[in-house]
């Protein structure tokens, strides 16, 4: 919807199909040396996907983005509902600096293929993510948008469970969403589940972000 109002696109299929940015390693070589003194880190992507799911020629583009990065000494940040390359961890896009995320709200498939159409399998999601853990790189989950008990009935200890190796978690409601707000007790839902996330990953030592706002 955000694409379509500002005209990037015009249809839901349209926005659908991936479009590479023939140029991007240009353009980091052209911004690199501008910025390489002001760059915290940077991350790849809150606006479309850097290892979307059965795309490779994405996937190639992000792990080249990555080597080019890192072997400025640029950390970065990842995050994906697809399914990251084993090659990862061989190439100098594995910096010890990086972290390497993935996006799960839930354990069942179904929910998945109705609200992440196209997306990888969570539990091959999270088989991805644990490879890179146990190479030794840092991992990070995020449980957001999570779903209120009137779009799925599901227990978010299994959730937490599954991810239990990663090295910090975020968790987030539902926003924008008028079945997900409708549910009466949406406040209290969240904040005593916000307290949830917040107790298991003291016990577990994971480091813990509750979203501005999931708390109410």
């Amino acid at each position: 919807m955000m694409k379509k109002r500002c005209g990037v696109v015009s249809t839901y299929e349209e926005w659908c199909s991936p479009k590479i940015v023939g140029n991007a390693l240009e353009l980091l070589d052209k911004e690199i040396p501008r910025y390489k003194l002001k760059i915290k880190y940077v991350h790849l992507c809150f606006s479309t996907d850097p290892f979307m799911y059965q795309q490779e020629q994405v996937c190639e583009l992000s792990l080249n983005i990555l080597d080019k990065l890192n072997k400025n000494n640029i950390r970065c940040t990842v995050l994906t509902k697809g399914l990251y390359p084993k090659e990862l961890a061989k190439r100098n896009g594995c910096s010890n600096n990086n972290e390497y995320g993935i996006t799960l709200v839930s354990l069942n498939e179904n929910f998945r293929k109705e609200y992440e159409p196209n997306s990888a399998g969570f539990i091959e999601r999270i088989a991805s993510l644990k490879y890179l853990s146990d190479k030794g790189f840092k991992t990070w989950v995020s449980i957001e948008p999570y779903p209120t008990p009137n779009l799925i009935e599901q227990d978010l200890m299994d959730i937490l469970e599954a991810v239990s190796f990663t090295d910090k978690i975020i968790f987030g409601r539902l926003n924008y969403n008028a079945r997900s707000s409708g549910f009466k007790k949406h406040k209290e839902f969240y904040n005593s589940l916000a307290t949830s996330v917040t107790a298991f990953c003291k016990k577990s030592k994971i480091d813990c972000h509750i979203k501005h706002g999931t708390q109410l």
